[in-house]
């Protein structure tokens, strides 16, 4: 793995992983992905058929395998949270980068979206608890931060790119 992306659902990952993955000729992966195809269901089938607990432990099984890939991985937005998890990204030589989102931007990305099972059940204001929640796990396990709020996909891309990749 080269790079692995962190953050809030609506931060930009699958995008700004899909655009980095490209620009740095290597493979994308997706830890939802992975877990879609793990279970044979989509995720919010997960959710309600074992809950949310059965989708942590896939996770936690997803990003160990996905670790030894290489290329750019995309998380979920709960991945960093879990302990297990965030220990296991913490010990990787691999770069953690947050892409870090306002309240605002996420609400008006995920106004419309109708597959996120934690957005539909928390609501608004619930998600903006959530992200105030998570985002210190967020800044503890990334080794470097971007707020996507005011960029485009492709300035992300550039500005990860040259924090990180150039220099090597």
């Amino acid at each position: 793995m080269k790079a692995i992306l962190v953050g809030f659902m609506g931060s930009g990952k699958t995008t700004v992983g899909h655009l980095l993955a490209q620009k740095l000729n290597m493979p994308y992966h997706d830890l939802d992905d992975m877990i879609v195809e793990r279970a044979g269901k989509p995720i919010k089938q997960v959710f309600a058929d074992d809950g949310e607990p059965a989708f942590r432990n896939m996770e936690h099984d997803a990003l160990e395998a996905a670790l030894n890939d290489d290329g750019i991985l995309g998380t979920g937005g709960g991945t960093p949270i879990q302990a297990a998890n965030f220990e296991m990204l913490k010990a990787s030589d691999v770069p953690v980068v947050l892409l870090d989102v306002m309240p605002e931007t996420i609400i008006s990305r995920l106004q419309n979206d109708t597959d996120r099972p934690l957005a539909k059940q928390l609501g608004l204001d619930g998600l903006v608890d959530l992200k105030g929640q998570r985002d210190l796990k967020y800044e503890q396990v990334s080794d470097f931060r971007v707020a996507t709020d005011d960029l485009t996909p492709l300035e992300v891309v550039e500005t990860i790119n040259k924090n990180l990749f150039i220099k090597l």
